[in-house]
C-alpha cells in the first residue's frame, strides 16, 4: 500500500487495515495516546490522519459500546477518518479493556491502516507545504486514484456526522441546547456530568424554536470549512437575538464569529494535538489544551463589542472570542478534552454558572 500526495510524493509501507483505496486531506496529530478518541472524533471526517507518535496500537481497542450509549472512550458511533498512517504499528496489544487490535477495528470499518512510513519526515513536509490532498492506495496508483472513496467536504461531510433529529438526554437543570455539526460525545457528557439536561439537535433542525425552550445554547465542534455552514450561521445570528447564554467550542467558535460579522481563514497545517498552549488575555493565565481544527477566526475582523479572549502561544492565532457585555463566548480548543488534558474543563462550570444566573 502507498500514500500518494498531490505534490507527487509516494510513500510505501505495509498494510494492516482494509485493502481499499481512499482519498482526503492529509493531516497530522502529535498526541502520544488517545487514538480511539481521536479516530472517532467527527472533526476528522473526510481526512487521512497521520499519527506522529512512533508506536501505535499498543493498548488495542475496547468493545463496541451499546447502541445509543455515550460510553467512553469513543467520541462518536464510528471511526470518522478516511484512513490512518503510522510509523510502527503494534498488533500485540495489552490493556485490561482491549478486546481487539487496532487493525481488526480498522478492517471491520473497511478502512486502510498504513504502517512503516517515516511520519517525522511526512510531518515536516506538511508543516512546510501545508496540508494537502492525498490518497491511500492499494494496487496501481492510476486505478487507486480513480476508485478511491472520498467525502464531499462541501455538503456530505456535515450531513454525515450530524444526528437525524433532536434528542433530549437527562432530566436535570439547566436545560442546554447542544447544536451538533459533528459534536464530540464528551461535550454532551461534560454537560450531563454537571447536572444539565441536554437537547442534542442537528444544525438543520429548527434551532431558534429549540433555543427558546432552553436555558442556554452550546455550539459544538465539527469538520470542514465553517463558511460552508451558511444555514447554521444565519440560525446562530437569530439565536443571538434571544440574548440567552451561548458558548461555542472549536467549529462553534468560528460559526459564532461569522454570525457576529467576523471572518475566518484556513491555517497552513492546523492545530491537531493535545499539547497546544493558550493564554487567557483577560487573566493572563496559560493552559495546555486539546485541539483539532484547520481554520481560525481572524482577530482584526471582529466587529464592535466583540474581542479576542484566548491566543495560541505557538503561532499567535485566535483561540476564543467573547462579547463585551452579553453572555456570548466561545473557544477554539476543546475544554472537554478526551483524551486530555483537562486544564480548561472549568469553562463548562463557568458557562453553567452564567446560564444559572440568567435563567428565569
Amino acid at each position: 500500500m502507498k500514500l500518494v500526495l498531490e505534490d507527487g510524493s509516494e510513500l510505501s509501507g505495509r498494510s494492516f487495515g482494509a485493502e481499499t483505496s481512499v482519498a482526503g486531506e492529509v493531516v497530522f496529530n502529535t498526541g502520544m495516546t488517545g487514538y480511539v478518541e481521536t479516530l472517532t472524533d467527527p472533526s476528522y471526517r473526510g481526512q487521512i490522519l497521520v499519527l506522529t507518535y512512533p508506536l501505535v496500537g499498543n493498548y488495542g481497542v475496547p468493545a463496541d459500546r451499546p447502541e445509543g450509549s455515550l460510553a467512553r472512550p469513543f467520541e462518536s458511533s464510528r471511526i470518522q477518518v478516511q484512513g490512518l498512517v503510522v510509523q510502527h504499528y503494534v498488533d500485540a496489544h495489552s490493556h485490561h479493556a482491549g478486546v481487539r487490535s487496532l487493525a481488526a477495528w480498522m478492517k471491520a470499518a473497511d478502512l486502510p491502516l498504513l504502517s512503516g512510513i517515516d511520519t517525522r519526515l511526512l510531518t515536516q513536509k506538511l508543516r512546510e507545504k501545508g496540508t494537502m490532498r492525498g490518497w491511500l492506495i492499494s494496487g496501481s496508483v492510476e486505478e487507486g486514484k480513480r476508485s478511491a472513496r472520498e467525502v464531499d467536504m462541501q455538503d456530505e461531510v456535515f450531513r454525515s456526522v450530524a444526528p437525524a433529529a433532536p434528542t433530549r438526554i437527562g432530566d436535570g437543570r439547566p436545560h442546554i441546547l447542544l447544536v451538533d455539526v459533528g459534536c464530540k460525545d464528551n461535550i454532551c457528557r461534560s454537560l450531563l456530568d454537571r447536572g444539565a439536561m441536554v437537547t442534542r439537535a442537528p444544525y438543520h433542525a429548527d434551532l431558534v424554536s429549540l433555543a427558546r425552550e432552553a436555558d442556554g445554547i452550546m455550539l459544538g465542534n465539527g469538520p470542514g470549512d465553517p463558511k460552508n455552514l451558511t444555514e447554521l450561521i444565519d440560525k446562530t445570528r437569530a439565536m443571538l437575538a434571544l440574548d440567552k447564554p451561548l458558548m461555542g467550542v472549536c467549529l462553534g467558535n468560528q460559526v459564532l464569529a461569522l454570525a457576529a460579522g467576523g471572518n475566518t481563514a484556513k491555517l497552513p497545517y492546523g492545530h491537531r494535538s493535545v499539547n497546544q498552549p493558550v493564554q487567557d488575555l483577560w487573566t493572563r493565565r496559560c493552559y495546555i489544551t486539546s485541539q483539532n481544527h484547520g481554520y481560525a477566526v481572524q482577530d482584526d475582523s471582529l466587529p464592535d463589542n466583540w474581542e479576542p479572549w484566548f491566543v495560541n502561544l505557538n503561532d499567535g492565532t485566535n483561540e476564543g472570542i467573547r462579547h463585551r457585555y452579553k453572555p456570548f463566548f466561545s473557544v477554539q480548543f476543546h475544554p472537554e478534552a478526551s483524551p486530555g488534558p483537562r486544564d480548561s474543563a472549568y469553562l463548562f462550570d463557568d458557562f453553567l454558572r452564567v446560564v444559572g444566573g440568567t435563567r428565569s
